[in-house]
């Protein structure tokens, strides 16, 4: 007998669509949720006139919302590439309160993709960000993206995709540690995939939480563009292949509770804005061997 628990999500909802009050259909890609002092919803996205164009995705789209279902008002963007920083472009954007301010980590490319940057900048109320004056908080390959930052004991962790070596290999779930959000350490891997490859692969979008003594991976596009595997581990810092307990049909997937309950996220190109779902974490059942 095998015992399994599986993850589901329920039906999915819009609730967030860039392209109203534009003369053209526009996308959110990888985003981010987070809830300021007061309760408020802020959105935070990778935004962009269709069709995608990932190498132009330059601004931050930030909506804000009294509740996940909305209504959610659209403000401008929330940030805009940095030439002279050195960012090429701006990728998957995640936000984190702590200190007293808001801390926003993201993709910012670079000249080198095989030494991409992640990058960060603060604000104290969630509209007006500033860079960190000192540059990038490190360089990864290839095209390392997607950060997502989790609170663990008396750290944090930066979980972000990559590949095992800069110039291309099997796709990575890479993490690094800090106690202060500025200062990061070196980089350590929850994850290998076998797939192997450079560009896009299906390690993207990372979100990592604990539930119930577990901790849970989820990951995508897996093995379509609009899907999600959820992977469950009994360390935050060691997923494998075999730990797969679920599957959801989403894309950048992200993961936030409100009212007790948990939620999921889906966005995309092409996908029309932001999509809203309730997400379960079902009790164990067993599966029985069917005998032969």
């Amino acid at each position: 007998m095998t015992t399994r628990e599986v993850v589901r999500a329920g039906a999915f909802a819009r609730i967030y669509d860039p392209s109203v009050g534009e003369p053209d259909a526009w996308y959110i890609n990888d985003h981010t949720l987070v809830r300021d002092q007061a309760g408020r919803w802020h959105l935070f996205g990778i935004t962009h006139r269709e069709p995608a164009d990932p190498f132009d995705e330059i601004e931050f789209a930030h909506a804000c919302a009294d509740r996940l279902h909305g209504p959610w008002a659209k403000h401008p963007s929330a940030l805009r590439v940095d030439r002279d920083y050195g960012e090429t472009h701006l990728w998957a954007p995640y936000v984190v309160g702590a200190h007293g301010q808001y801390y926003m980590f993201y993709a910012a490319g670079g000249a080198d993709r095989t030494a991409a940057a992640m990058n960060l900048a603060t604000s104290t109320d969630l509209f007006q960000w500033t860079r960190l004056p000192t540059g990038p908080l490190f360089h990864d390959g290839y095209d390392a993206r997607d950060p997502m930052v989790a609170r663990v004991g008396d750290q944090w962790v930066m979980y972000y995709c990559a590949t095992s070596a800069a110039t291309g290999g099997h796709h990575v779930v890479a993490y690094r540690t800090s106690t202060d959000l500025v200062h990061w350490g070196e980089r350590h891997i929850a994850y290998t995939d076998p797939a192997k490859g450079t560009e896009a692969g299906n390690t993207e979008s990372p979100y990592v939480l604990r539930h119930d003594g577990w901790w849970y991976l989820f990951i995508g596009p897996r093995p379509d563009y609009v899907g999600t595997d959820v992977f469950r581990s009994d360390s935050p810092f060691r997923f494998r292949i075999g730990d797969k307990v679920g599957h959801i049909a989403a894309h950048a997937a992200e993961v936030v509770r409100e009212d007790g309950r948990w939620w999921i996220t889906s966005a995309g190109w092409g996908q029309g804005g932001v999509q809203l779902a309730p997400l379960a974490f079902p009790q164990s059942y067993v599966i029985k061997a069917v005998p032969r």
